[in-house]
């Protein structure tokens, strides 16, 4: 039990530290991309967190089987670069017990990933999907607040405003706005400043549009000297409509009792890869094991490399028959079940070529002696 207690505590710290890092990884990127969508006024910047709150279940589903196979390696390895499992065996801890530690440490983690990949990920696609959503309503004066710029949607131009009511009334409102060039004119500038504006809705078309108040509006070529000025009491401007709401739910942010019941190839292979994450957890676990066996003077780093890259087949392989099934190259009845036993047996392969290996050497030794005599 002692020995468990030691292998569990240096196996969960080292997947903490590894995950940790990996996340960190990964919510910088996906923050860097929301922040980006941000300044281009397609969501506002107080949902960033909101969303990547959300997102996290989904990374840490990712990252913590690639944690743990890290894990493993480091961990065994350092037992074997400082003559640690040579004391282990020596006092009669063999492999196969250090295997069954380590296997039911993954079996723990396997069951809270699928616990992540099979509700608590989808709920929070769905959370984040309806922000989404929310954001993707919105016109253009929605997100506007006061004293910033405010880039329009396709980058046409940009918006800023003095002051915003509660009602979403506006003042000091300048928009600045760039028209496209065509055959028969070069493509022009158009500025418009107004004391106030407000939002106003067609009750026969649903269409959105800026009403501007006592203002000017002015058009020209940058450059040149030709400029069109003109006073307006009263100017309306149509807001690009919202975007049309797609009636399917995304797969992700579908609950798997909702897939169990769906007949959909797309619905039945998203089953398949919800269940495949803790299966993979177990494979390169056991996978892990026989890789970290190395040569203590060749030092604890000597198959990460190797190891990595035999995860990210594992992975790729398990991504590139998801998408054949998908796209109708292959058959559903194929599923993801093949790469997993592939792999399997390639984890049994590696387990047990040391004791195949030894075996074999001792029937070519008894053979030789026996042909001597």
């Amino acid at each position: 039990m002692i020995i468990f207690r030691y292998l569990g505590r240096e196996l969960l710290s080292v997947t903490f530290a590894v995950c940790v890092i990996l996340l960190m990884v990964l919510v910088s990127g996906r923050f860097v991309k929301y922040l980006a969508n941000a300044l281009s006024g397609e969501m506002d910047p107080e949902v960033i967190f909101a969303v990547i709150g959300y997102r996290i279940p989904g990374f840490l589903e990712l990252t913590l089987p690639l944690a743990f196979f890290l894990a493993v390696l480091l961990t065994f390895g350092r037992l074997y670069v400082e003559n640690e499992m040579s004391v282990l065996k020596a006092c009669g801890i063999s492999e196969r017990k250090l295997l069954g530690y380590t296997m039911s440490i993954a079996a723990c983690l396997a069951l809270f990933v699928g616990g992540l990949s099979l509700y608590i990920t989808p709920l929070g696609v769905d959370k984040a999907e309806t922000i989404f959503t929310v954001q993707e309503q919105k016109s253009e004066l929605d997100r506007v607040t006061a004293k910033k710029f405010y880039s329009l949607r396709g980058d046409k131009g940009v918006t800023w405003v003095g002051s915003v009511s509660e009602d979403r009334k506006l003042e000091s409102v300048f928009m600045s706005a760039t028209q496209a060039a065509t055959d028969s004119s070069e493509g022009s500038l158009i500025v418009v400043i107004a004391d106030r504006g407000t939002q106003n809705t067609a009750e026969d078309s649903g269409e959105r549009y800026l009403i501007l108040e006592q203002g000017y509006r002015v058009e020209g070529i940058p450059g040149r000297f030709d400029y069109q000025i003109t006073h307006f009491d009263e100017y309306g401007t149509k807001l690009a409509p919202p975007e049309e709401l797609s009636e399917d739910t995304v797969t992700d942010a579908m609950p798997t009792k909702s897939l169990m019941q769906s007949s959909e190839v797309e619905h039945r292979v998203a089953l398949q890869w919800r269940f495949s994450i803790p299966i993979m957890m177990l494979v390169v676990t056991l996978m892990a094991i026989p890789l970290s066996r190395i040569d203590p003077r060749s030092g604890r780093f000597g198959r990460i490399l190797p190891a990595v890259l035999l995860y990210f087949a594992y992975l790729v392989s398990l991504n590139a028959l998801r998408g054949a099934i998908e796209d109708g190259s292959l058959p559903l009845s194929v599923s993801l079940l093949p790469v997993h036993l592939i792999f399997t047996g390639l984890a049994l392969v590696l387990l047990f070529s040391e004791q195949l290996l030894v075996s074999f050497r001792g029937l070519f030794k008894s053979s030789s002696g026996e042909l001597k005599s």
